[in-house]
């Protein structure tokens, strides 16, 4: 009879951990835009489609936001959401009390457009993930979830560290 070797588990250090995250996030984001450009439209380039996806997260947002999102100039930025308004993707709005202010809304074919790529991403993504065990997609769900978690609140702390009058709720 053959003895049970004992398994041993190599602690993960943060370092491990980090250089991990370093080389799976690459290659999911290759993925993940590949999906997007087969399901995106054929009308849309991908900074436009890029832009749809941050508007449709964050509503209402301003036009510095998805320049310093995209990491467009300003200019730059302003005719690319002028020609999403024209195809009639977006709408600009004059918040009430803030007229120095535009606010970006996705409109309703923008929506359309956006879930249908997200829906087909997912399902591209769900068959990646199909082969793996029940346990393992929970592991990795799970682990996804912690990190995003975590990176939230790193980005919050800095956002606070940067803009100390907004996070102490004074204008």
């Amino acid at each position: 009879m053959q003895k049970l070797r004992t398994a041993t588990v190599r602690a993960c250090s943060p370092t491990d951990c980090a250089a991990e995250i370093l080389e799976a996030v690459p290659a999911a984001i290759r993925f993940i835009r590949g999906q997007i450009r087969r399901h995106r439209g054929s009308e849309l380039s991908v900074p436009q489609f890029r832009t749809l996806a941050f508007i449709h997260s964050r509503p209402g947002t301003s036009l510095s936001a998805v320049a310093d999102w995209l990491g467009l100039s300003l200019p730059a930025t302003s005719r690319l959401v002028t020609g999403l308004v024209r195809k009639k993707f977006l709408s600009r709005r004059i918040p009430p009390g803030n007229r120095r202010v535009v606010a970006l809304y996705i409109s309703a074919r923008g929506d359309r457009t956006v879930s249908a790529a997200r829906r087909a991403t997912i399902m591209g993504l769900a068959a990646v993930v199909a082969p793996l065990g029940e346990g393992e997609r929970e592991a990795l769900r799970s682990a996804l979830s912690v990190l995003r978690r975590e990176l939230d609140r790193v980005a919050a702390s800095d956002c606070a560290h940067r803009h100390p009058d907004a996070a102490a709720g004074k204008s």
